[in-house]
């Protein structure tokens, strides 16, 4: 089978440089990902999208057989994608398994309250999300979410019974059809905003689930290595590649990827109607997760704590008492996180707690189901967009650039 990473548009091929400029972001915005886009255009000319989503649901993990009357088009390109590309370095990517099994726990709450608010506070992102049928239904995209990141750090993952790949395949389609009904039914302002979902956000959702993941483990006073902050976002260039992201254009180091981020979030981030609404509903989905309502403002002051205040007030997070007391949440992970250095035991068993959390969390927001990737029929009206490491050599975020 041929390799899942296809020529990118020309119009994206931007060579990686020391430091991003506005032009090189520019250039960025002109691409799509043209493999995923011809099938899902195929697929919508020959009314086949019901066929594709309804025979689709019954594959899930890699090396099973594709079902019969599966459309040629979405055949051959579960075929072409069907594995990782060459350039994989897979002890890299056991490092990074290892990461994310020592600071899931961590990486979760870095994930939902910090990645996904930076979403929420670039404006074409968020309205981009808010074209999707999940608008009312956070936990669903929330539970997308985390059973993703959780399938990309099992260790079956790239192999046969895993079920990363086909996740993966599935969100890529995903985006494509977004694309192509914004398009279609002109409710995007191409020349204005570039294309939807292009290359620079997707680079940029990429910057969010990894170097500001990083970024905000730093600020918990999470105990990081160099090797293991650089094993993790290896493992989410990876996943940029999987899901179509041009690698000619992606920063290869985290100095190149805190570059990318800083102009990125200076040229985007800002208010807006939609950015408000998924915050409100992220913070009502977690205020039902956790116990009781003592804890709920809780949530709220860990946003606050890991976007900062302006971002906070632009996503209109409420304040509350404690957003002083979790300030000092840093000083007390760092207390369990130097007895877990200093004791075999208390890692195992702080590890274990981590996972047993992490699990439910997960099953809370899935209800126990697996949840699937769907390429929508259409964008309703009223979804619709208007116009384990080693601890030591601690690591320290590169400094912003801009």
């Amino acid at each position: 089978m041929t390799s899942p990473h296809p020529a990118a548009p020309s119009a994206s091929a931007v060579p990686p440089p020391a430091r991003y400029t506005d032009e090189d972001l520019d250039a960025l915005r002109l691409g799509g990902d043209e493999l995923a886009d011809a099938v899902v255009a195929t697929l919508f000319e020959r009314g086949q999208v019901g066929l594709f989503n309804s025979l689709m649901r019954h594959v899930s993990v890699s090396g099973q057989e594709l079902p019969a009357g599966l459309p040629d088009v979405a055949r051959e390109y579960l075929e072409t994608t069907a594995v990782p590309p060459a350039w994989v370095d897979w002890n890299e990517m056991e490092k990074a398994r290892l990461f994310f099994t020592d600071n899931n726990v961590h990486i979760n709450t870095a994930l939902s309250f910090a990645a996904m608010p930076a979403c929420y506070v670039v404006p074409r992102v968020a309205r981009l999300l808010s074209a999707t049928h999940g608008l009312r239904y956070p936990s669903k995209r929330m539970a997308e979410t985390g059973q993703f990141t959780t399938y990309l750090m099992r260790p079956d993952a790239f192999e046969a019974g895993g079920r990363f790949v086909p996740a993966a395949q599935k969100v890529r389609l995903l985006h494509a059809s977004i694309r192509h009904h914004l398009v279609r039914a002109d409710r995007w302002d191409t020349a204005a905003e570039g294309v939807p979902i292009c290359q620079e956000d997707m680079i940029g959702g990429q910057m969010f689930f990894s170097m500001l993941v990083l970024d905000s483990l730093h600020r918990l006073g999470i105990h990081m290595s160099t090797e293991g902050a650089e094993a993790y976002y290896y493992a989410w260039r990876v996943v940029g590649a999987i899901l179509g992201v041009d690698q000619t254009a992606v920063p290869k180091t985290l100095d190149e990827a805190r570059s990318f981020l800083d102009l990125y979030l200076l040229r985007h981030m800002g208010p807006s109607e939609e950015g408000v609404l998924l915050t409100r509903q992220l913070i009502d989905l977690y205020e039902e997760v956790v116990p009781g309502t003592l804890f709920d403002p809780v949530v709220s002051a860990l946003i606050r704590h890991l976007v900062g205040d302006t971002c906070g007030d632009w996503l209109d997070v409420p304040r509350s008492r404690w957003d002083t007391a979790v300030k000092a949440l840093p000083a007390l992970l760092g207390v369990l996180e130097s007895v877990e250095d200093a004791s075999p035991f208390a890692a195992w068993a702080l590890d274990r707690l981590g996972h047993l959390t992490s699990v439910f969390e997960l099953s809370t927001l899935t209800r126990g189901r697996v949840m699937h990737y769907a390429i929508p029929e259409h964008l309703r009206k009223e979804y619709g967009v208007d116009a384990g490491v080693a601890r030591n050599r601690r690591w320290t975020p590169p400094p912003a650039t801009v």
